[in-house]
């Protein structure tokens, strides 16, 4: 309410949450005070420096053009014939490492070629490509939201990736199916004349956005290299799902040199390191130089979201030191959801998502509420923690409006009337919301 209806910071909304929850539950000052302290510092000291170093990784590739040289290579691979689920399939991997708004605008003068060349409907490429962004937004770490959801709930991030590739198939499927079918019903304006520029305001959280994007290829450097390209991603995602692999307790990998190399390489600190290094060399590579304006201005964002997942954090960690965890998880355990437990995280990131507007904020925030419950909800150990976070990330694409800089993002790039906006992008993610939901479900009784 603090951020929907008194437009406060959610840095500070979650700050005054926690300290009034903790006061408001008979919790001493100083016990308040120390709890939050200690939830603040403990979140941002296991994933500040992955979140820091993701959004490094995410500049980068966008300053160099290399999230649209993957774009035009997943295309190369899938074919135009089949370009729409092309579309789905390149949003999905370049927000991996880049924030779907973001993303959205490098590819919209790609998405929109394209549907000139292929000759089908502008609408359904643009809902195809904006879903795409989303999926791989909630689901995959190292983006900032499932990552820092897999760190307050203590799931295995390796898990997470492997489990959220899973899920997102299905949620690909079901949203590209919805664009074929809602692109051909409605008309975007001037869909089929040359390059488009979005409708800009001032006060609209795309022209900021679009601003910060719109040199991907500057002057110092334009990737080239495919594998330069997707060197940055695929290094950190296939260290830390090996270290994953290695620590299972069957220990597959044996607990000799091997396993404690992967321990080291694989902690996700360490692996997105090496992303960075990664991206810094394809900068090098192609001849050009990584300017330090590149990392300031990834930093501020990155920082921005370390804070607020602190302050994530500091909330959950005066939930877990009042009985209001205990007394939600008695009412839920009485409720004997059995195997929809899943259902109660993925509908309160979907009611904080629709209130909040921001995914990362939604998820972060139902991660610190619901980690209190697992034990109630039977999903404390084995892949409970695990599926929870993709439970959270689908209720955090549930859904998309006027109150998500994103919703600004996909009507202002492609032209969208907001009327558009909401039949098409609202409507497309509130189907792969609830396909994820299914998907989870479904994945969890497959898993047992």
């Amino acid at each position: 309410m603090a951020t929907a209806r008194f437009r406060a910071h959610p840095f500070l909304a979650l700050l005054v949450a926690a300290w009034f929850v903790g006061l408001a539950a008979g919790l001493p000052g100083a016990a308040v005070t120390a709890a939050v302290t200690e939830g603040f510092g403990g979140t941002i000291g296991h994933i500040g420096i992955v979140i820091a170093a993701g959004t490094i990784i995410g500049a980068l590739l966008e300053k160099t053009g290399g999230a649209a040289l993957m774009a035009r290579c997943v295309l190369r691979w899938i074919g135009k014939a089949r370009s729409l689920l092309a579309m789905s399939v390149t949003g999905l991997f370049v927000s991996i490492p880049v924030f779907c708004d973001s993303g959205f605008v490098v590819l919209a003068p790609l998405n929109r070629s394209l549907a000139r060349e292929s000759g089908a409907s502008f609408a359904s490429f643009t809902v195809a490509l904006s879903m795409g962004l989303y999926v791989g937004h909630v689901f995959i770490p190292p983006t900032p939201g499932p990552l820092a959801a897999a760190g307050e709930l203590g799931a295995d991030i390796g898990l997470v990736m492997l489990l959220g590739l899973a899920v997102s198939a299905p949620v690909i499927a079901a949203t590209w199916f919805f664009a074929r079918i809602a692109g051909r019903r409605i008309a975007i304006a001037g869909e089929n004349s040359a390059e488009q520029a979005p409708a800009q305001s001032a006060d609209k959280p795309a022209d900021k956005t679009g601003r910060a994007a719109s040199g991907e290829a500057t002057e110092s450097a334009q990737l080239r290299s495919a594998w330069l390209a997707f060197l940055p991603i695929l290094l950190p995602v296939a260290l830390i799902a090996a270290q994953s692999i290695a620590s299972l307790p069957a220990r597959p990998l044996g607990e000799g040199p091997l396993f404690a190399l992967l321990r080291f390489v694989g902690n996700p600190n360490f692996a997105l390191l090496l992303g960075v290094a990664a991206a810094c060399a394809a900068v090098w590579h192609a001849g050009g130089r990584v300017h330090m304006e590149w990392i300031s201005e990834a930093l501020r964002t990155g920082g921005l979201i370390i804070l607020i997942t602190g302050a994530g954090g500091a909330f959950g960690n005066v939930l877990q030191a009042t009985p209001v965890g205990d007394y939600l998880g008695e009412l839920l355990g009485l409720a004997g959801l059995g195997a929809f437990s899943l259902v109660v995280p993925f509908l309160l990131a979907a009611s904080l998502k629709t209130a909040l507007g921001s995914s990362t904020v939604a998820i972060v925030t139902a991660a610190s509420i619901a980690f209190p419950l697992l034990p109630a909800l039977g999903l404390a150990s084995g892949l409970g923690p695990v599926l929870t976070t993709l439970a959270i990330g689908a209720g955090a694409m549930t859904v998309s409006h006027a109150n998500d800089s994103y919703f600004w993002v996909v009507s202002q790039f492609s032209g969208m009337t907001v009327s558009q906006a909401y039949k098409l992008h609202t409507g497309g993610s509130a189907v792969a919301g609830a396909a994820g939901i299914l998907s989870i479900l479904a994945l969890g009784a497959l898993l047992g």
